[in-house]
């Protein structure tokens, strides 16, 4: 950690002793300090001691029948607070040349809270009608300019796609139509598997991650409207295994494939977005689903492995308000199983390796999701550059038993209410 700083200290300064040479390039810092003060009504599945919300518990039973997970917690945190710097150089390529840093204190796992992470780090060129873009930044699938802008750090997750990732993207406009095709790793983000969340899975694929993104807007400042449409597609191959259980070596993938579509409509008061997801496999964009183990293919232990599918939707109405906004977010998201075809061929399925199979991870009864929704109101104050945005987050999960396919029968709902309240400054 001390190495990091270091490195980005003496970075710094390098671009701060450039800019004096030349006004017109160098870093512009920005970012903004966040408390987060949360109170959540039952335990719940979480990162980073609760303030990364994903669902609440299922129910656990004493022998006394009282349910262990119904029990209130608090937090303060302030581990979102982030700084950023925007960088600006010399033409190159004829294109002109930008880069963009950004770090918060996050951390990088439950035992690194408060650790200082990095977040973004990208380089651009951008000429006339084109943008290439090469670092760690938003997957695709989070739509910059479409995404739920909810108080919470989960960002509307795990009814939206969250991930951020190492890609080399490439824009392309046509009148008011743009093209986005990138190549994406893992790294904060990654596919589980028999060795629990790795980038391994997809490194070992020898391919990257591809993401083709088709998206029409158009804007009147004047009037102070925008409309945008897009839709997106994903494909991804894993590796889970290279030594089967056996001993030999193995090849078996599995191959996901994934899409979404979005809208966004901007008036000069209220604004209204909201986007759809249906995919295989996707556990790495902090969805539910993931996929699971078939049976083995031959004398050498081999495994084939099958897609778990994954229907989201989610959507949101804000106003635009300097001083003071209001919003309301819904989610809404379906476990739909394995592939039925799948298992005609390959008669077994398990382990799973899903978000959303046996959350309690204790191997208790009726404890995998079978569907979830959130409804999330939002009031924002600002005051320069001060804000305070209070908010309600109700999350309510189906929690039942799965059958042969992944699907869960007879889900009983699981609710979690929680009172958040953001405090900022930003500089």
């Amino acid at each position: 950690m001390k190495k990091l700083l270091l490195a980005l200290s003496l970075s710094l300064f390098s671009l701060m002793m450039f800019a004096q040479d030349d006004p017109a390039f160098g870093i512009k810092f920005g970012g903004f300090i966040k408390t987060d003060i949360l109170w959540d009504s039952r335990q719940t599945v979480d990162l980073r001691e609760g303030h990364f919300l994903l669902m609440p518990k299922p129910e656990i039973l004493d022998p006394d029948g009282n349910d262990l997970n119904a029990k209130a917690s608090f937090n303060f945190l302030s581990i979102q607070s982030r700084i950023k710097g925007d960088i600006k150089g010399p033409d190159a390529l004829g294109a002109k040349t930008s880069g963009m840093i950004e770090a918060e204190f996050f951390g990088t796992s439950d035992l690194d809270m408060n650790g200082f992470r990095l977040r973004h780090a990208i380089v651009k060129l951008n000429w006339k009608t084109t943008e290439l873009m090469v670092g760690q930044y938003w997957h695709p699938m989070f739509i910059t300019s479409c995404f739920p802008e909810v108080v919470s750090f989960n960002t509307g997750a795990p009814f939206t796609a969250f991930s951020r990732n190492p890609q080399v993207r490439l824009t392309q406009d046509f009148n008011g139509f743009r093209v986005i095709a990138a190549a994406l790793s893992q790294i904060d983000f990654k596919s589980p598997g028999p060795d629990g969340a790795s980038s391994k899975y997809l490194r070992n694929s020898a391919i990257p991650s591809f993401n083709v993104n088709l998206e029409y807007s158009k804007k009147n400042t004047e009037k102070g409207t925008e409309f945008l449409v897009g839709v997106a597609g994903n494909f991804k191959r894993l590796i889970p295994k290279i030594i089967s259980d056996s001993g030999y070596q193995t090849k078996e993938g599995i191959n996901s494939m994934s899409g979404m579509a979005y809208i966004k409509v901007g008036l000069k008061k209220i604004v209204f977005k909201a986007a759809g997801f249906y995919g295989q496999n996707m556990f790495d964009y902090t969805m539910l689903g993931g996929y699971a183990t078939g049976d083995v293919t031959g004398p050498d232990g081999s495994n084939v492995f099958v897609n778990i599918k994954t229907l989201s939707a989610w959507t949101e109405i804000m106003t635009t308000g300097k001083k003071m906004q209001a919003g309301i977010f819904f989610g809404y998201s379906k476990n739909l199983g394995i592939n039925e075809n799948d298992l005609v061929t390959h008669s077994t399925a398990g382990p799973y390796y899903s978000r959303g199979k046996d959350v309690a991870g204790k191997g208790y009864p009726n404890d995998d999701i079978g569907y979830m929704y959130r409804i999330s109101p939002r009031f924002i104050y600002n005051a320069g550059k001060f804000r305070i945005a209070p908010e309600i987050e109700y999350t309510v999960a189906g929690y039942g038993n799965a059958d042969g396919l992944g699907l869960v029968e007879d889900a009983e709902a699981v609710g979690n209410i929680r009172f958040l309240v953001g405090v900022y400054y930003f500089f």
